[in-house]
C-alpha cells in the first residue's frame, strides 16, 4: 500500500509539472518533458546559489534548452544508466535578465551572502577580471548546460573534487589539486559530453555547450517558467 501511494504521488507530481508549463519560443524543450526522470537542482531558482537569493528570471525550478542540444543529453544519459549512474542538472538555459542581475550583484561590494562556500579565496571585485562573471553567457543561447554525475540508485553525487559553481582554480578542468579519483571521475562526465556533440568550459568542469549550437548569435531573455 505505502509503495502504491508513493507511486501516485510520483504521478500527481508529474502531471503537476507538466499542467504549469508554457508555451516555449520555437526549438526549445523542456528537459523533464524530453528525459523523464532527469534529477533537477536548479540552484539559481533558489538561494543555494553564490548570490545566496533567487536568482532573476528563474520563475521555476526547471531546466529548458534547445532541442539540439537536449536530444545530444538523452544519449549521455543512456549511457551512464547502462552504468549504475544518471545525471544531474544545475542549470541550462539562463534568460538575460539572469546574467544582468549577475553584473549589479557583482557589482556591490556589500552584497557577499555566499562567499564562504562559493568564492572564499576570490575578492569579489575581482570576478570581472578573473572570467567568473560577464555581461553574456552561453548559456543565454540555450544550449549549454551545467550538470554532474550522480548514482542512479543513492542518487549521491560522483566526488568532482569541488562543488558546483565554486570559484577556484580546483574547479579548473587541468587543476593539479584533486585526487586521482576524482580526476577519473570528471574524465567520465567530459569523455561522454565530448563523444555526444558538447565541448567543456576549461575553467569550469561542470559546464558543457554544444558543438554547432542553433543560435549561436542569440541571447534570448524569455524567464525559466
Amino acid at each position: 500500500m505505502k509503495k502504491f501511494l508513493i507511486l501516485i504521488t510520483l504521478i500527481f507530481s508529474c502531471f503537476n509539472i507538466q499542467a504549469q508549463d508554457k508555451l516555449l519560443p520555437e526549438g526549445f524543450v523542456y528537459l523533464h518533458q524530453i528525459i523523464p526522470g532527469i534529477k533537477l537542482d536548479i540552484r539559481y531558482a533558489g538561494e543555494h546559489n553564490f548570490l545566496g537569493k533567487p536568482v532573476r528570471g528563474y520563475n521555476r525550478p526547471i531546466a529548458i534548452l534547445s532541442r539540439p542540444a537536449a536530444e545530444a543529453l538523452i544519449k549521455v544519459q543512456d549511457e551512464l544508466i547502462e552504468q549504475g549512474l544518471c545525471l544531474k542538472i544545475f542549470d541550462t538555459y539562463r534568460p538575460q535578465m539572469a546574467v544582468d542581475h549577475f553584473v549589479a550583484w557583482a557589482r556591490d561590494p556589500s552584497d557577499t551572502l555566499a562567499k564562504q562556500e562559493f568564492y572564499p579565496d576570490v575578492p569579489k571585485s575581482e570576478l570581472f577580471q578573473r572570467g567568473y562573471i560577464s555581461s553574456k553567457s552561453g548559456h543565454s543561447r540555450g544550449s549549454t548546460v551545467d550538470l554532474t554525475i550522480i548514482n542512479a540508485e543513492t542518487g549521491k553525487e560522483l566526488d568532482m573534487g569541488s562543488s558546483y559553481d565554486f570559484f577556484g582554480n580546483i574547479s579548473h578542468h587541468d587543476s593539479e589539486q584533486i585526487t586521482t579519483k576524482q580526476k577519473t571521475n570528471r574524465t567520465l562526465l567530459k569523455n561522454l559530453m565530448s563523444k555526444h556533440g558538447f565541448h567543456p568550459y576549461p575553467e569550469e568542469w561542470w559546464h558543457y555547450s554544444l558543438h554547432g549550437e542553433p543560435y549561436p548569435e542569440t541571447y534570448f531573455d524569455f524567464p525559466v517558467e
